[in-house]
């Protein structure tokens, strides 16, 4: 599987994210400057990572989604390159219109740093294909704006079409309907506050992430 992270001034979980894809996939992945207008060819996975994208002055996301790479992530998305949004990642993917919704301030207005349960709601995606649907699986967050919140219509029709991804087993931010992870429409775009790339390997003290890793590489694999 060929796959780039894109870093913007502040990412700081860039680094986690590739390491996860190398062991993952075996190979290294392009890192691309935020300032860059193309990407590399013949990529299956886009990853966004976690951090503090231009420290996330404004509101978090919303400079880097002005960032003249995501007109091409935008591009490749359409084309139904696979996208995945990690933490600042999914608000970068919320600020660009690639998904729906908006990532607040955690009810409470502190950061959260901990282990949560999560449970799989849609393990037809790709992202998910390797977990079964109601499984329980607990991945690390790390955020002070996870807290996803959208009119109720759109709620609604996130949950009739299958978008919503995981949710938190119990509240952790404030989250509409506990919603932790959606999906685009056509299934190719994930924005996951949860952080993956950090529940990789055993000395990570957990590996539930691994397996949203190798539901990407079976699929890139799929004859086209």
């Amino acid at each position: 599987m060929k796959s780039a992270v894109v870093v913007f001034p502040g990412s700081n979980c860039d680094r986690d994210m590739a390491v996860a894809l190398e062991q993952v996939t075996g190979r290294a992945p392009a890192m691309v400057w935020h300032r860059e207008t193309e990407l590399p060819e013949g990529l299956d996975l886009i990853a966004i990572p976690g951090g503090f994208s231009y420290g996330d002055y404004l509101r978090s996301g919303a400079m880097a989604a002005q960032s003249p790479v995501m007109r091409a992530v935008r591009q490749a998305a359409e084309r139904g390159v696979f996208v995945l949004g990690v933490c600042n990642g999914f608000q970068v993917l919320t600020e660009s219109h690639l998904l729906p919704g908006a990532l607040m301030r955690n009810a409470g207005i502190s950061f959260i740093c901990r282990d949560v349960p999560l449970v799989v709601e849609n393990s037809q995606s790709a992202f998910t294909s390797r977990y079964a649907a109601g499984e329980e699986i607990a991945l690390p967050v790390a955020h002070h704006d996870g807290n996803f919140q959208a009119d109720a219509e759109t709620l609604d029709r996130l949950e009739g079409e299958g978008r919503v991804a995981l949710r938190y087993a119990a509240p952790v931010n404030g989250s509409a309907r506990n919603i932790a992870g959606i999906l685009n429409e056509a299934g190719n775009v994930l924005g996951l506050m949860p952080h993956p790339e950090r529940a990789v390997e055993p000395a990570h003290g957990r590996t539930d992430g691994r397996r949203l890793f190798e539901g990407l590489v079976e699929a890139a694999l799929q004859p086209a």
